[in-house]
């Protein structure tokens, strides 16, 4: 089945749903008959003249879901045929680093072709609109950005729309909000609940899903809670979060996990790459503070301990921090106060397997990558194993 008649069977699919029939005088005479499948759908007994006919013509939401109907038919239709685009064969993803690299690769074809979002334009700076781009957090203000900047993926007609973006900044809201060491988050709280009544209040879009194609996005350990404070935020939203934490809420079905990426400078050149394996002559490495009970059982167990796992809650003077990444096969990435660490990005850029230990942590895009397949995953309970689990692997 090519593309056209995927995209037919998915305009018959999603237009069924709608046809009605006529009224005839008769069950039996009852028969439906779609005449063009395009948007504008023709139906018509045929024992009733032209004058009887009733027309369907596609709402906007309906035009989308026809759309999506068919992204999602090519995309289960590339996983079954394991099928590449014949018009797209230069980036083609490969290896077991991929759950399904034929479904990723048509889905991020469509992507590219069709995705459009929303950004409300409501909200002033720096609370909203604006985010930070050089911290731990950075992650979150490079998105921000690249939405206030992008006119690929956004569009600034909201009935095009496949999800609607609050761009509010949930590190920012701590900077000029949070009153430090009050350990109160109303205010930030009251800020989310009272931008979403507005745009519910100026839109139709949000009580039309209940929230449900709406998403925000942050990598503050804060996120979580902030999304609380609306019930329809945190149950039915997409909540796109670096600390993608199960224990917290965070829900894979149809939240998001984002890498947290700590940039010192607008760039990571300067963190890429390192010493090919046979050259990396430590096996384990970490350096960090005590931040958190994960922690703290690591450098308990670990700290100054063993010649071959070298762990430290900082780097020994003279020592740098992103050679010894470099230099090590392996690289260790505790949870801290929260699940997310960029120790997990930083140990990729230096081409140094990452080890993810914590508890209820979902890992990025793990809807798409096969984690298992570069890096390990250790419990918590196996800290002090860590050696013996390290030395087994091959």
């Amino acid at each position: 089945m090519n593309e056209d008649d995927h995209e037919q069977q998915a305009l018959f699919n999603s237009s069924t749903s709608f046809i009605k029939p006529s009224g005839s005088s008769t069950a039996n005479s009852q028969q439906l008959h779609a005449t063009d499948l395009t948007p504008s759908i023709v139906v018509a007994n045929e024992d009733y003249t032209p004058s009887t006919k009733y027309e369907h013509r596609y709402t906007k939401l309906e035009k989308i879901e026809v759309g999506l109907a068919r992204a999602r038919s090519l995309i289960k239709g590339a996983s079954r045929n394991r099928s590449i685009a014949q018009n797209d064969r230069d980036n083609v993803p490969q290896g077991a680093t991929y759950k399904n690299a034929y479904s990723f690769h048509r889905s991020y074809i469509e992507m590219e072709k069709k995705f459009k979002i929303f950004v409300y334009e409501e909200g002033e700076l720096p609370i909203f609109h604006d985010g930070p781009c050089k911290s731990i957090y950075s992650t979150e203000g490079l998105f921000i950005h690249q939405m206030e900047m992008n006119n690929h993926f956004r569009t600034k007609n909201p009935d095009e729309a496949h999800v609607f973006f609050l761009p509010f900044s949930v590190v920012r809201m701590v900077q000029y909000l949070y009153v430090p060491d009050s350990h109160e988050i109303k205010s930030i709280g009251r800020t989310v609940v009272d931008y979403v009544d507005v745009v519910a209040r100026k839109y139709p879009y949000w009580n039309r899903s209940n929230g449900g194609d709406h998403f925000m996005l942050s990598c503050h350990d804060w996120g979580p809670r902030t999304s609380s404070f609306v019930p329809e935020l945190f149950n039915n939203s997409i909540r796109v979060l670096c600390n993608a934490n199960t224990s917290e809420g965070f829900n894979p079905s149809k939240d998001a996990s984002l890498p947290e990426i700590h940039l010192r400078t607008a760039y990571a050149t300067a963190q890429l790459g390192g010493l090919s394996p046979s050259g990396r002559t430590i096996l384990a490495f970490f350096a960090g503070g005590l931040h958190g009970h994960i922690r703290y059982l690591l450098l308990n167990q670990w700290k100054n301990k063993d010649q071959d796992v070298l762990v430290y809650d900082r780097v020994p003077e003279g020592v740098s921090y992103e050679n010894m990444m470099k230099t090590s096969k392996i690289c260790l990435c505790p949870s801290g106060y929260e699940v997310a660490s960029p120790r997990i990005v930083e140990a990729i850029y230096a081409e140094c397997v990452p080890v993810l230990i914590s508890d209820h942590y979902v890992p990025p895009f793990s809807d798409v990558l096969n984690w298992k397949s570069f890096s390990v995953q250790i419990s918590v309970s196996d800290i002090p194993n860590i050696k013996k689990i390290l030395m087994g692997i091959s």
